[in-house]
């Protein structure tokens, strides 16, 4: 699903990875995240998909709150866990969205 962001300018947090095979306790802990960013001040929402390369945008109100996200302790365990068994690589950029536009929304 599209997320419903509110009108420019926002900011996104995109995360691009590379999954191990290692499979035990990654849905639990990405459903549990996901339960837990709903909640945090500043969340707008996000996407996710999967095709070999994994791709999550989550979209913010402020980098204050992203800053505040990256230090909620819970999240900051699923990213060890996920730096150590269950992505291979990765790559988190942090933009800001000047401008959108969409139909059908």
């Amino acid at each position: 699903m599209i997320a419903n962001t509110p009108k420019a300018p926002y900011y996104a947090v995109i995360f691009s990875n590379v999954r191990t095979q290692i499979k035990e306790g990654y849905e639990e802990m990405a459903e549990a995240m996901v339960e837990l960013v709903q909640k945090q001040e500043g969340y707008l929402g996000h996407e996710s998909v999967r095709d070999g390369l994994g791709i999550t945008i989550s979209y913010w109100d402020s980098l204050e709150s992203i800053k505040m996200w990256k230090q909620v302790q819970e999240h900051s365990v699923a990213q060890k866990y996920g730096r150590e068994k269950w992505y291979s690589a990765y790559k988190t950029r942090i933009c800001r969205v000047e401008r959108d536009y969409g139909f059908g929304l």
